[in-house]
């Protein structure tokens, strides 16, 4: 990712963005807070240097790297994570699903009644001279236990949910054709198949 990042500054390569599901394992960005990481020998552990705290990433969950140039947009950080969300929130609407954004939160997250949120879709990114790296991740159907090793994002007064703890049907090839419609729109990209 950092050499893709290199070569696009440079103006040798093209943007990119990489649809990836990793094996189980935690992140920690540069916000991270050691006593938020609750069982560190559960699964791997990689300190990253995107923003924000811990992450799980495994099976079941769609992770998309977005390697993007902000100056050949608008270079404007809050304006690319809110692009971000909207990312999110039309590939969640795509499949069924409603994503909202909440003030103070990084994210996008479900109103599951009764005052209950929970977290569906997560953002760390990092912007090296206007070019964008790490990226979002939406839970499709990972093991949600395997968020208990961590203080997801930082925030443990909410919880966590996927397309099939809602109900949804989709899979991630499902998420994924969303997702490619959703970034075609709001970043207007072509998208073409690696």
């Amino acid at each position: 990712m950092e050499a893709r990042v290199a070569a696009i500054r440079a103006g040798e390569a093209p943007e990119l963005l990489w649809f990836l599901e990793h094996p189980p394992l935690y992140t920690a960005g540069t916000s991270a807070l050691d006593g938020d990481l609750l069982a560190p020998d559960r699964f791997p552990v990689f300190k990253t240097g995107r923003g924000g705290q811990y992450t799980y990433h495994g099976p079941g969950q769609r992770v998309v790297y977005v390697m993007l140039d902000l100056k050949a947009r608008k270079p404007d950080v809050r304006c690319f994570v809110r692009d971000l969300e909207d990312c999110i929130i039309r590939a969640l609407a795509a499949v069924g699903v409603t994503g909202e954004r909440r003030p103070g939160r990084i994210g996008i997250w479900v109103d599951r009644g009764a005052g209950r949120e929970d977290k569906i879709g997560a953002i760390g990114v990092r912007v090296r001279h206007w070019v964008t790296y790490h990226g979002i991740s939406i839970n499709a159907a990972p093991d949600l236990t395997h968020f208990s090793g961590i203080v997801p994002c930082g925030v443990s007064a909410h919880g966590v949910t996927s397309l099939k703890d809602l109900g949804c049907k989709a899979g991630l090839q499902e998420l994924d054709a969303a997702l490619k419609i959703a970034f075609a729109d709001v970043f207007k990209l072509t998208m073409k198949p690696a």
